[in-house]
């Protein structure tokens, strides 16, 4: 079981402690933070009244990740996913977070359609998504650089009747 519960700045450090390097920093939160992730970039977040922060926990009520609702004009996004532990990754806990991620923006957002961007090299981010009901939207796309390399950003949403009817 997967239980969504509001990150507050006290749940800062932990979440900073597991961003150990420049790539984790983006594949997690895109380019708009910039490593070393602070509380600073964590507060800002908070303040923001259109995002919605999240401290995930697993069945015995441990932290095991960070998740963020952004919401946008027409559209919610979904952001910022991290599960920490390369230990708890492959064990279905993504598919349960974001089934729980999208449960909670379409009860209380009011929007018929959510969307998120990854990176095209995570397939397995991509075939979480995908499991959920998520589709590609091929007209949005970005690049992120990263070293010498550049990361292609996806698209993908899922609209709410495709959600309810997976999970009838």
């Amino acid at each position: 079981m997967i239980t969504l519960l509001p990150f507050t700045i006290k749940d800062a450090p932990l979440l900073i402690s597991k961003i150990e390097n420049e790539r984790i920093l983006l594949q997690f939160a895109g380019p708009v933070y910039r490593f070393p992730l602070t509380e600073e970039q964590l507060q800002t977040d908070l303040s923001d009244e259109k995002r919605t922060l999240f401290t995930i926990t697993d069945q015995s009520g441990d932290p095991i990740g960070h998740a963020q609702i952004f919401l946008k004009e027409k559209t919610f996004l979904l952001g910022r996913i991290l599960i920490w532990d390369e230990n708890n990754r492959g064990k279905g806990y993504g598919k349960k977070i974001m089934q729980e991620l999208l449960k909670y923006g379409f009860t209380h957002f009011g929007k018929e359609t959510a969307e998120l961007n990854v990176y095209d090299w995570n397939t397995g981010a991509i075939e979480c998504y995908r499991k959920v009901g998520f589709d590609f939207d091929p007209d949005v796309k970005s690049e992120a650089k990263m070293d010498q390399e550049t990361w292609v950003s996806l698209n993908m949403k899922i609209h709410r009747k495709t959600f309810e009817s997976q999970e009838s």
